[in-house]
């Protein structure tokens, strides 16, 4: 028995495919779904998804948005933003993490949203999280040459 699942931001379909669970951060914990799972709505907040498909792992960083699990075996995840180990930029990552933490060091009493920036902090610092603990999931193979 697998579980319908898709996973979905305002710019695109990140996946969406037939598997076997899936592991995410909510406000409440971390859960795992498996078939046959009770309904639930749940808010997912940031951190690292894991979608499991035979022996095969698929982690991602994920921030903010819902979970709803429907009877049938249906999941869809309505995330805020979500992305593949293997599309997470790490330098980019830090470089805005650190804008957010100057941003919010400075604290110009009216300009800064703390909010905001606490929510950009978080998933800047989940992004970096995943892909850290996934950088040999990003590394290309071996290089193949051949004689021409």
């Amino acid at each position: 028995m697998t579980i319908k699942f898709k996973i979905v931001t305002p710019e695109r379909i990140v996946y969406e495919d037939e598997i076997d669970s899936l592991t995410l951060p909510t406000s409440t914990g971390e859960i795992t779904i498996l078939p046959h799972h009770i309904p639930l709505v749940s808010t997912v907040t940031s951190g690292e998804l894991i979608v499991r498909k035979g022996v095969e792992a698929h982690p991602m960083a994920i921030s903010g948005g819902f979970v709803e699990v429907r009877e049938g075996n249906q999941v869809t995840v309505l995330a805020d933003s979500a992305e593949r180990v293997q599309e997470i930029d790490t330098a980019r990552a830090e470089e805005a993490k650190e804008r957010a933490r100057k941003l919010l060091a400075e604290r110009q009493a009216d300009d800064v949203d703390y909010a905001a920036l606490a929510v950009k902090i978080e998933k800047e610092l989940a992004r970096l999280k995943v892909a850290r603990k996934y950088a040999h999931l990003k590394r290309p193979g071996p290089q193949i040459q051949t004689e021409e």
